[in-house]
């Protein structure tokens, strides 16, 4: 027969509501861990250094919060840093990772950079050739505060005091220097991508350079044959070319002096072309009819060194009998 609840030990009831409340304060505090509530996928990321990150630290996808890190290790010279990723994220195989400044007091977070098709599998390693650490601004500004400790602040104020003096009368022509200096330094800063651009340009024609080593020692080589046989033949090609200037100092002469006996023979050549333009049908009726003529009289050679012919209309020779 059960207890009613109202007769039921206090002192036990008590003591297991305490003892619930505690694993829900403990399951709440550790929601994040579940396998059901704080689901996600686990993923690595090895880094140089570790550029200030800790557990805990926001992982970031284009700005929006989609997980947290979990742990941050050194695994030999390399900092292996584990995170954990909601399961809605979405980026490629080929993602990389860099740790960002968050705050300026020195807060940081890791920011997934999406690349490549697919989905990255759960469990990889993002290699340290796609990842990139951050400069530390503590230690920056720690650097900062040693090294200028170190400065002699007198000195320093005096090294100002006579730059001063020293500008105070400069030539109008040295003012203009520096402004034009100046105006150089923008013109530099101003022209940074075109800059990249032609040392990029730069990098690769030294590398296709690099490549080509071999072809161009191979071209240099040739070219030292070439003007080896160059020296070795210069006294005969010294020769051709004063032949050649000789040739034609000596035709430029011809030309002179027969200019004054072609024209007449240009100009008789040139009647010449005009009659045979004016009787082109003539000639041309001519050789129609010279046709006929020229193959009866090839078969009339065509017996060798005698030939027969017969010629009509003419008497009989007296004596030969022959009748017409």
């Amino acid at each position: 027969m059960s207890v009613p609840f109202r007769e039921r030990n206090p002192v036990t009831i008590g003591a297991i509501s305490l003892a619930v409340i505690a694993a829900l304060l403990v399951v709440a505090f550790k929601a994040g861990d579940l396998p059901v509530i704080g689901g996600g996928d686990t993923y690595y990321a090895s880094f140089s250094e570790a550029g200030g990150l800790k557990p805990n630290d926001e992982v970031r996808i284009a700005g929006v919060r989609v997980g947290k890190v979990r742990s941050v290790e050194l695994k030999g010279s390399r900092v292996r840093v584990k995170f954990q990723v909601d399961n809605s994220a979405q980026f490629g195989k080929e993602t990389g990772a860099e740790i960002k400044v968050k705050t300026i007091l020195g807060s940081m977070f890791l920011a997934l950079k999406p690349a490549g098709p697919g989905q990255l599998a759960e469990g990889t390693d993002i290699p340290v050739s796609r990842t990139s650490s951050p400069y530390d601004v503590v230690e920056v500004f720690e650097g900062l505060a040693e090294r200028s400790e170190r400065i002699d602040t007198k000195q320093l104020a005096t090294a100002f005091d006579t730059l001063a003096a020293v500008t105070r009368n400069t030539p109008e022509e040295f003012k203009s220097a520096l402004k034009g200096v100046s105006a150089l330094s923008q013109t530099v800063a101003s022209r940074d991508d075109q800059l990249n651009e032609l040392l990029r340009n730069l990098d690769d024609v030294s590398q296709v350079l690099g490549d080509r080593k071999d072809d161009i020692v191979a071209l240099m080589k040739d070219g030292d044959v070439l003007f080896r046989a160059l020296v070795a033949r210069r006294q005969a090609v010294s020769n051709l070319l004063k032949a050649t200037a000789n040739l034609s100092q000596e035709l430029t002469t011809l030309v002179r002096q027969s200019r004054a006996d072609l024209k007449p023979a240009l100009d008789q050549l040139q009647g010449v072309v005009d009659l045979l333009n004016a009787n082109q049908e003539n000639l041309d009726s001519s050789l129609r009819l010279l046709a006929p003529f020229y193959r009866v009289f090839a078969n009339t050679l065509g017996n060798g060194p005698w030939f027969d012919t017969i010629i009509k209309n003419l008497p009989p020779a007296p004596g030969t009998g022959a009748g017409g």
